[in-house]
């Protein structure tokens, strides 16, 4: 009797893992499918004409692919698109490269430079990150236009290379560092410099990696501030040349659709790229200390 009895719990638990483990894939499948709806409506309209786009006869997908999209794209001469996309490019690397290069040695210094007023100085970063942006807008503004970096890479990239955010991450990463390697290798002679850049770093890359993600992502998207400092079409960005498509006369539809999904693949890349480094970098942040 006991072994029929325990059979059959073996069974109705079994089916009770099924069943969840189904119910758990239909909740992913939808959420899929949620997230994929507005990729579709991109990759639909940007291959559409602005008829099939607003007409009231919606259409899975355009009988006819508008593949002339893309040439007109690169081709308008009123918004350089090409131009733009090397603009954030540019702006996005570089901001990216400059954002981990200030922001690490911050963290560092903050995590594992002995110095009094350590908290302090982490105390008052932290401060900045309850300053609305627009409360130092205007007077960023002001600094960039009179040191002439308006429509300027240096006056796109290097007002963001600081970010309170991105330093109060590398500081609680390096409080989790393991300090054997670093007091190891200052044994070996080395100094703070040293260790940083020979011990940490090589052995923080994942953490590197999903940092340089998301610092990529919002440099790529930033709109407001290129839109000010860019005024000069040769140093528009993409966030900005996709606002051109749209006026107080015309919206052009089917450009703003194929400049998104233009603009779209390079963040796809990167994401698909570092994806794995993303999740095992956001995991080691260790938020603590």
């Amino acid at each position: 009797m006991s072994r029929v009895h325990l059979s059959d719990e073996g069974r109705v638990r079994a089916r009770q893992r099924a069943s969840g483990s189904a119910g758990l894939y239909l909740a992913v499948g939808v959420c899929a499918l949620l997230f994929l709806v507005p990729f579709y409506l991109i990759v639909r309209n940007a291959l559409s004409t602005d008829a099939e786009i607003t007409g009231e006869n919606w259409q899975f997908f355009p009988t006819d692919l508008q593949w002339g999209n893309v040439t007109e794209l690169f081709g308008d001469e009123t918004v350089p698109f090409g131009r733009a996309l090397w603009n954030s490019t540019v702006v996005g690397v570089a901001h990216t490269i400059g954002t981990l290069f200030v922001c690490s040695l911050a963290g560092y210094g903050l995590a594992r430079i002995p110095y009094r007023h350590a908290n302090k100085v982490f105390y008052v970063v932290l401060v900045t990150l309850m300053v609305p942006t627009a409360v130092t807008f205007v007077p960023s503004f002001v600094l960039v236009s009179s040191l002439g970096w308006v429509s300027s890479f240096q006056g796109l990239i290097v007002p963001g290379l600081f970010s309170g955010f991105t330093c109060f991450l590398f500081r609680q990463y390096f409080l989790g560092f393991p300090r054997e390697l670093e007091e190891a290798a200052r044994v070996d002679g080395l100094s703070y410099w040293g260790s940083y850049w020979r011990v940490v770093v090589p052995n923080s890359l994942n953490f590197f990696a999903a940092i340089a993600t998301i610092t990529f992502i919002s440099g790529w998207n930033a709109f407001l501030w290129p839109l000010v400092i860019g005024q000069d079409q040769e140093a528009w960005t993409v966030q900005v040349a996709l606002s051109a498509y749209m006026t107080n006369q015309t919206v052009n539809f089917h450009l703003i659709f194929m400049a998104t999904a233009v603009s779209l693949l390079p963040l796809l890349f990167v994401f698909l790229f570092l994806q794995r480094w993303l999740v095992q970098g956001i995991a080691q942040t260790g938020i603590k200390g």
